[in-house]
């Protein structure tokens, strides 16, 4: 980590990415009392104390930069099973565990979710408005030459308690009570992107261009997936077509869904066998073995967004 900052003063917080290009000032400014710097200068992680007054309006306003993304190892809680395992109202809550110590940051996850899910792989040749649902964030520590590289996947948190859901005017987006899912409704979707400024894992995406279809079949399409239209949100949905896909065999052959059988594109091709799905009311699930056996954390805890993708540390 970089250089830690004790006395107070005013720091400038430069948007990072700008995914909802709107008329956004170029920097933001706060007081903070502590705050860890980075090697460029970003912001890590803040005070204990800040984080404490960190109102509606600052939560947005740093949540639709994206400056989330840069604190998410200060910003991470220990979660013990009791707060997660209970059976809720859900028939199901499907979940992701992801094991650090097996990630090797291929991003295989992410060209396998690209894939499956009809994302334009160049990002229509503009960074600032790329689409990646499945991202790898890389962070680098320490001084040439001791130093290493840590990796941190993020899809879609899929929360218990989703701050996305409550400020979208048209219900496009919504909780599936069925399967504890963040879900979307692409038809109803105006645009408005109040979703992606409330999101503070800046996990939603804006869709900038008419999608397209290449007839010499240069491009891959999923007849599965919903094709987006050209200004609507899209994000992570854990591969929802799948899981239906799954349920509808199981009711044909009159069987419950068994435990591994549903694997999103991420899991399926993750190359160090670091992503585990499966369901939280289910004890016997693997997710369930896992969060029981060792120490799990999820992401801005303290949110209470309460985020259904948990991470299992290096130790």
């Amino acid at each position: 980590m970089g250089k830690r900052s004790q006395k107070k003063f005013d720091f400038h917080i430069f948007l990072v990415e700008n995914n909802l290009n709107t008329e956004l000032p170029k920097k933001f400014t706060y007081q903070f009392d502590t705050v860890w710097l980075g090697n460029k200068g970003e912001i890590m992680a803040m005070d204990r104390e800040q984080k404490k007054g960190f109102d509606r309006r600052r939560f947005l306003k740093v949540g639709g930069a994206g400056l989330a993304l840069l604190a998410l190892e200060g910003h991470l809680k220990r979660v013990s099973p009791e707060e997660i395992l209970p059976k809720s109202k859900a028939k199901r809550r499907y979940a992701m565990v992801i094991d650090l110590r097996r990630c090797i940051g291929c991003e295989s996850c992410t060209v396998a979710c690209k894939v499956e899910n009809n994302i334009p792989p160049d990002n229509y040749g503009e960074p600032a408005r790329k689409i990646s649902w499945n991202e790898v964030i890389f962070k680098e520590e320490g001084r040439y030459p001791f130093t290493k590289r840590r990796f941190w996947p993020r899809p879609c948190m899929h929360c218990e308690n989703p701050p996305c859901t409550k400020v979208c005017p048209v219900r496009a987006t919504y909780k599936d009570e069925e399967r504890g899912l963040v879900l979307q409704r692409y038809e109803r979707c105006i645009g408005c992107r109040y979703c992606a400024v409330a999101c503070p894992y800046g996990a939603r995406y804006f869709n900038w261009s008419k999608p397209s279809r290449e007839d010499k079949g240069e491009v891959y399409f999923n007849p599965d997936v919903e094709i987006r239209n050209k200004g609507v949100v899209e994000k992570c949905l854990f591969c929802v077509h799948l899981i239906k896909k799954a349920e509808e065999m199981a009711k044909r052959e009159k069987r419950e869904i068994e435990d591994g059988e549903i694997k999103p594109a991420c899991v399926l091709t993750c190359m160090g066998n670091a992503r585990f799905f499966g369901d939280l009311n289910d004890p016997e699930s693997q997710v369930s073995k896992l969060l029981r056996s060792g120490p799990a954390f999820r992401f801005e805890e303290y949110l209470g967004t309460e985020p259904k993708v948990f991470y299992l540390l290096p130790r």
